[in-house]
């Protein structure tokens, strides 16, 4: 059965073959989808595929077959943000994230949604780390994955004042040690109640979501987060 005019967020495209491209795509209804549209040399087919650009808002149809469905035809609902720089590098991540994070074909409009958002916030680079911060827990959250972060692992609530390490499968652990790496109970405390923290408390909550989310990455991490790592370096050369 065909998909009409399904509301998507391109999150990648890549070359097939000679003229033709495998793309994925977020669903509002149908999670993300993988498809493959065809035949896209020639000017008559110039705006499909500038409607295939990562962070492309479309509609979509698609004849659903198997892992990759058809590409019947797409058209932009708007046009996508213009990024340089690191909110440049935020999209990729963001995107990466979610493909290798998310399963096709599994719905989830609360996420479709929060990526909407999180698309028109890109392009305020200076709220770029919270924002990013806020998307990492909220996909965690969505993806059935998500920690409590106003109480630690025995239930108690977080003491503001001491140091805590994010497990992936345990939460928020004391560490009395004060070991490199742990975050504060304040930072957490921030994300739980979605306040932003001051700058040296969101640089902990950015290394205890990336644990938390290269435990469910497994061994090979993210691309990106070697691209946004030289690019901050850079910045301080």
């Amino acid at each position: 059965m065909r998909v009409l005019a399904q509301p998507a967020y391109v999150l990648h495209a890549r070359p097939w073959r000679e003229t033709s491209l495998i793309v994925e795509l977020l669903t509002r209804d149908h999670g993300r989808v993988g498809v493959v549209a065809r035949g896209l040399q020639g000017a008559k087919r110039h705006p499909l595929r500038a409607a295939l650009q990562p962070l492309q808002h479309v509609r979509a149809d698609y004849l659903p077959r198997g892992e990759l469905a058809r590409l019947l035809q797409a058209e932009a609902v708007d046009a996508a943000p213009r990024l340089q720089g690191e909110p440049l590098m935020a999209s990729f991540y963001a995107n990466e994230l979610l493909l290798r994070l998310m399963p096709r074909q599994d719905p989830a409009p609360e996420l479709y949604e929060r990526y909407g958002e999180l698309r028109l916030a890109l392009a305020d680079a200076a709220g770029l780390a919270w924002q990013l911060r806020r998307f990492e827990r909220d996909l965690l959250e969505l993806l059935g994955y998500g920690l409590l972060l106003d109480s630690a692992e025995d239930g108690d609530p977080l003491d503001p004042a001491a140091r805590y390490r994010l497990d992936a499968e345990r939460g928020a652990v004391r560490d009395r040690s004060h070991a490199p790496g742990s975050t504060s109970g304040a930072a957490l405390l921030a994300l739980a109640g979605d306040r932003c923290p001051p700058p040296e408390q969101l640089a902990e909550l950015r290394g205890a979501l990336r644990g938390v989310l290269a435990a469910h990455l497994g061994p090979q991490g993210l691309k990106s987060w070697g691209l946004l790592s030289e690019l901050a370096r850079l910045g301080r050369d």
